[in-house]
């Protein structure tokens, strides 16, 4: 099936619009049939050890030691497809609303210019409950993403993959993440923190139970501190960062680091590489056909995401190559589609306008 996982792969990056089976078997002249490509998609549902086995020649080619993993959640909207274990409502927290879809959590190593994903893992929501706020039935995971995402840091460490810290947003940065790969993985934690989180600033203080609430620290931007966050054992390194976004909007950020050997500029430009995720979700939603399958059930839709990764891959990679990025990359492969229309067309249209 690893010819298959190739040709599917590479389907996903060619199509432009909705993929199938019966799509990749009419691109190929029915050389492969329809039936073929649906056993593909209908074998054993795909995993991270699979994803591991594809990209770990690629990761032994650019890792290094100034290596980052980078952990993040994200979900594929699948607003027409029916629900089952996977494809459920989520709690979409940049749109603040509920939507339909696929939620997932990915493990990126990024390396100088180049990010590959390692590790995933999709989230299924097989245990159903009652709400009690609103006595309705929902679904819920017998697994957290924070259990997911040290499971992964795990397997990467199991792995001998090299990488010096680990960044995420502030959904992962609870005490238990913390502690774990700190401790027990030996590796370094650049993140933010929610404005509520308490904070000693001393060992004094810590011991004494003087705890503040971070928000409530009147200290300009930039500063840096050494402080000691509620539940954690070891010191670390805090800088107030002070930012306008998009909408004119003055926003803060309270960043910290379990190296508190950094100072403020080396820690903003090590936690900058965390924005490569958001091109790789970016990229496989519009790059490798993540959201164009109309697979139905979980087994299928599974393996079209496994698949999709696999093309991601490919497209970083290819990235390398070419000097030229996943989105110029997809342009020129329209562009060429498009060339190869108008002329087939011209070839066959006998009608020529003489005014």
């Amino acid at each position: 099936m690893k010819q298959m996982l190739d040709i599917y792969s590479d389907y996903l990056i060619a199509s432009f619009s909705q993929t199938s089976a019966t799509g990749l078997s009419n691109l190929v002249n029915g050389e492969i049939s329809h039936d073929q490509v649906t056993r593909f998609l209908s074998q054993d549902k795909k995993t991270a050890k699979d994803l591991w086995l594809i990209a770990k020649p690629f990761v032994k080619k650019i890792q290094s030691e100034q290596g980052v993993l980078i952990i993040d959640d994200s979900i594929e909207e699948k607003p027409y497809t029916d629900e089952n274990d996977i494809v459920c409502w989520q709690n979409d927290h940049s749109k603040q609303q509920n939507v339909k879809g696929i939620d997932f959590v990915s493990c990126l190593y990024q390396n100088k210019t180049v990010s590959l994903p390692i590790s995933f893992e999709i989230v299924a929501k097989t245990e159903k409950y009652i709400d009690k706020k609103t006595r309705k039935e929902k679904r819920r995971s017998t697994k957290t993403k924070n259990e997911m995402a040290l499971e992964m840091i795990a397997q990467t460490a199991r792995n001998q993959v090299k990488f010096k810290y680990v960044l995420f947003d502030a959904w992962f940065s609870g005490v238990e993440n913390l502690r774990v790969i700190k401790q027990k993985h030996k590796k370094d934690v650049i993140c933010p923190i929610k404005s509520n989180r308490k904070i000693a600033l001393s060992l004094a203080d810590k011991k004494a139970g003087r705890w503040v609430v971070v928000s409530t620290l009147e200290i300009k931007a930039d500063t840096e501190l050494e402080i000691y966050l509620e539940g954690v054992e070891f010191p670390l390194k805090l800088v107030k960062q002070v930012f306008t976004n998009e909408d004119e909007i003055i926003g803060i950020l309270y960043l910290i680091s379990s190296d508190t050997t950094l100072i403020k500029d080396q820690m903003t430009t090590i936690y900058q590489r965390r924005w490569n995720v958001e091109i790789y979700h970016k990229s496989l939603k519009q790059n490798v056909s993540l959201a164009k399958s109309p697979t139905q059930t979980e087994k299928t839709q599974t393996n079209h995401f496994y698949a999709a990764l696999c093309g991601y891959i490919k497209l970083e990679m290819l990235k390398i190559e070419t000097k030229t990025n996943h989105f110029a990359l997809k342009t020129k492969l329209y562009v060429n589609a498009l060339h190869s229309a108008y002329q087939t067309l011209r070839e066959l249209n006998p009608i020529q306008f003489s005014a």
